[in-house]
Protein backbone atom coordinates (compact mmCIF):
# COMPACT_ATOMS: atom_id res chain seq x y z
CA UNK A 1 0.00 0.00 0.00
CA UNK A 2 1.39 3.17 -1.08
CA UNK A 3 0.85 6.13 1.49
CA UNK A 4 -0.19 9.05 0.05
CA UNK A 5 1.97 12.03 0.41
CA UNK A 6 -0.42 14.67 1.66
CA UNK A 7 1.26 18.03 1.57
CA UNK A 8 -0.45 21.14 3.18
CA UNK A 9 -1.99 23.09 -0.11
CA UNK A 10 -0.49 26.62 -0.22
CA UNK A 11 -2.35 29.52 -0.96
CA UNK A 12 -0.65 31.38 -4.35
CA UNK A 13 0.67 34.88 -3.93
CA UNK A 14 -2.98 36.11 -5.17
CA UNK A 15 -5.05 34.41 -2.67
CA UNK A 16 -2.81 35.65 -0.41
CA UNK A 17 -2.93 38.78 -1.45
CA UNK A 18 -7.03 39.50 -1.24
CA UNK A 19 -7.29 37.39 2.05
CA UNK A 20 -4.78 40.15 3.52
CA UNK A 21 -6.36 43.01 1.73
CA UNK A 22 -10.04 41.45 3.00
CA UNK A 23 -8.38 41.37 6.12
CA UNK A 24 -7.66 44.68 6.38
CA UNK A 25 -10.84 45.61 4.62
CA UNK A 26 -13.15 44.24 7.44
CA UNK A 27 -10.81 45.56 10.36
CA UNK A 28 -11.58 49.05 9.00
CA UNK A 29 -15.42 48.39 8.42
CA UNK A 30 -15.10 45.79 12.12
CA UNK A 31 -18.85 47.14 13.24
CA UNK A 32 -20.53 46.39 9.90
CA UNK A 33 -18.42 42.85 9.01
CA UNK A 34 -19.50 41.73 12.81
CA UNK A 35 -23.21 42.47 12.01
CA UNK A 36 -23.51 41.19 7.96
CA UNK A 37 -20.12 39.67 7.10
CA UNK A 38 -21.41 38.03 3.92
CA UNK A 39 -22.90 41.58 2.85
CA UNK A 40 -19.47 42.51 3.86
CA UNK A 41 -18.29 40.24 1.75
CA UNK A 42 -20.09 41.14 -1.18
CA UNK A 43 -19.20 45.29 -1.12
CA UNK A 44 -15.38 43.99 -0.88
CA UNK A 45 -15.93 41.94 -3.78
CA UNK A 46 -17.93 44.69 -5.60
CA UNK A 47 -15.85 47.41 -4.29
CA UNK A 48 -12.45 45.56 -5.98
CA UNK A 49 -14.04 44.75 -9.22
CA UNK A 50 -14.97 48.28 -9.92
CA UNK A 51 -11.22 49.29 -8.61
CA UNK A 52 -9.61 46.83 -10.90
CA UNK A 53 -12.09 48.42 -14.00
CA UNK A 54 -10.78 51.55 -12.98
CA UNK A 55 -6.87 50.85 -13.09
CA UNK A 56 -7.24 49.27 -16.24
CA UNK A 57 -9.75 52.39 -17.84
CA UNK A 58 -6.55 54.60 -16.67
CA UNK A 59 -4.10 52.34 -17.81
CA UNK A 60 -5.97 52.44 -21.12
CA UNK A 61 -6.01 55.84 -21.60
CA UNK A 62 -2.22 56.76 -20.06
CA UNK A 63 -1.34 54.55 -23.27
CA UNK A 64 -3.81 55.88 -25.79
CA UNK A 65 -2.69 59.42 -24.46
CA UNK A 66 0.80 59.13 -24.58
CA UNK A 67 1.11 56.49 -27.50
CA UNK A 68 2.48 54.42 -25.17
CA UNK A 69 1.88 51.20 -27.08
CA UNK A 70 4.17 52.90 -30.01
CA UNK A 71 6.90 54.14 -27.56
CA UNK A 72 7.20 50.03 -26.03
CA UNK A 73 6.99 48.87 -29.36
CA UNK A 74 9.85 50.98 -30.50
CA UNK A 75 11.70 50.57 -26.96
CA UNK A 76 11.94 46.73 -27.75
CA UNK A 77 12.95 47.44 -31.65
CA UNK A 78 15.98 48.91 -30.03
CA UNK A 79 16.92 46.75 -27.41
CA UNK A 80 16.30 44.02 -30.51
CA UNK A 81 19.12 45.73 -32.69
CA UNK A 82 21.38 46.18 -29.40
CA UNK A 83 21.45 42.32 -29.64
CA UNK A 84 23.37 42.24 -32.59
CA UNK A 85 25.55 45.35 -31.76
CA UNK A 86 29.55 43.98 -31.07
CA UNK A 87 30.27 47.05 -29.16
CA UNK A 88 29.67 47.34 -25.53
CA UNK A 89 27.45 49.73 -24.96
CA UNK A 90 28.17 52.96 -22.65
CA UNK A 91 28.58 52.22 -19.03
CA UNK A 92 29.74 54.88 -16.75
CA UNK A 93 33.10 54.51 -15.77
CA UNK A 94 33.23 54.61 -12.08
CA UNK A 95 34.71 58.46 -12.25
CA UNK A 96 31.33 60.63 -11.77
CA UNK A 97 33.67 63.89 -13.03
CA UNK A 98 34.63 62.51 -16.09
CA UNK A 99 31.12 60.87 -16.82
CA UNK A 100 29.39 64.06 -15.84
CA UNK A 101 31.72 65.81 -18.45
CA UNK A 102 31.71 63.37 -21.09
CA UNK A 103 27.75 63.75 -21.13
CA UNK A 104 27.70 67.31 -20.74
CA UNK A 105 30.49 68.73 -22.50
CA UNK A 106 29.20 68.47 -26.40
CA UNK A 107 26.16 70.76 -24.66
CA UNK A 108 28.49 73.15 -23.53
CA UNK A 109 30.67 73.03 -26.68
CA UNK A 110 27.40 73.66 -28.70
CA UNK A 111 26.51 76.72 -26.41
CA UNK A 112 29.67 78.64 -26.42
CA UNK A 113 29.93 78.41 -30.42
CA UNK A 114 25.86 79.83 -30.23
CA UNK A 115 27.24 82.70 -27.81
CA UNK A 116 30.48 83.48 -29.54
CA UNK A 117 28.16 83.69 -32.54
CA UNK A 118 26.22 85.97 -30.48
CA UNK A 119 28.84 87.97 -29.50
CA UNK A 120 30.71 88.37 -32.84
CA UNK A 121 27.23 89.37 -34.65
CA UNK A 122 26.58 92.18 -31.37
CA UNK A 123 30.01 93.77 -31.44
CA UNK A 124 29.55 93.66 -35.77
CA UNK A 125 26.40 95.66 -34.67
CA UNK A 126 27.91 97.67 -32.35
CA UNK A 127 30.41 98.66 -35.18
CA UNK A 128 27.94 99.79 -37.40
CA UNK A 129 26.27 101.58 -34.46
CA UNK A 130 29.64 103.10 -33.37
CA UNK A 131 29.98 104.67 -37.09
CA UNK A 132 26.41 105.96 -37.19
CA UNK A 133 27.35 107.62 -33.71
CA UNK A 134 31.07 108.76 -35.46
CA UNK A 135 29.00 110.10 -38.96
CA UNK A 136 26.26 112.02 -36.74
CA UNK A 137 29.27 113.49 -34.74
CA UNK A 138 31.14 114.66 -38.28
CA UNK A 139 27.52 115.95 -39.69
CA UNK A 140 26.98 118.01 -36.15
CA UNK A 141 30.53 119.52 -36.08
CA UNK A 142 30.00 120.59 -40.00
CA UNK A 143 26.58 121.77 -39.18
CA UNK A 144 28.20 124.06 -35.87
CA UNK A 145 30.76 125.18 -38.58
CA UNK A 146 28.57 126.41 -41.01
CA UNK A 147 26.12 127.68 -38.33
CA UNK A 148 29.43 129.84 -36.98
CA UNK A 149 30.29 130.69 -40.45
CA UNK A 150 26.80 132.37 -41.11
CA UNK A 151 26.71 134.02 -37.64
CA UNK A 152 30.12 135.58 -38.62
CA UNK A 153 28.78 136.75 -42.23
CA UNK A 154 25.76 137.86 -40.50
CA UNK A 155 27.99 139.70 -37.83
CA UNK A 156 30.13 140.94 -41.03
CA UNK A 157 27.34 141.77 -42.91
CA UNK A 158 25.35 143.94 -39.57
CA UNK A 159 28.57 146.06 -38.99
CA UNK A 160 28.52 146.93 -42.69
CA UNK A 161 24.91 147.84 -42.40
CA UNK A 162 25.82 150.03 -39.45
CA UNK A 163 28.69 151.46 -41.35
CA UNK A 164 26.52 152.14 -43.82
CA UNK A 165 24.14 153.76 -42.14
CA UNK A 166 26.40 155.67 -39.69
CA UNK A 167 27.71 157.00 -43.26
CA UNK A 168 24.67 158.17 -44.39
CA UNK A 169 23.71 159.82 -41.52
CA UNK A 170 26.79 161.84 -41.61
CA UNK A 171 26.14 165.83 -42.42
CA UNK A 172 26.76 166.31 -45.75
Amino acid sequence: MKLEEKKPKCPSIDEWIKKICYQRFTDYYKCFYQLQPEMTQRIYDKFVTQLQTSIQEEISEIKAEGNLEAVLNALDAIVEESKDCKEPAWRPSGIPEKDLRSAVMPYFLQQRDALQRRVQKQEAENRQLADAVLAGRRQVEELQLQGQARQQAWQALHREQKELVAVLREPE
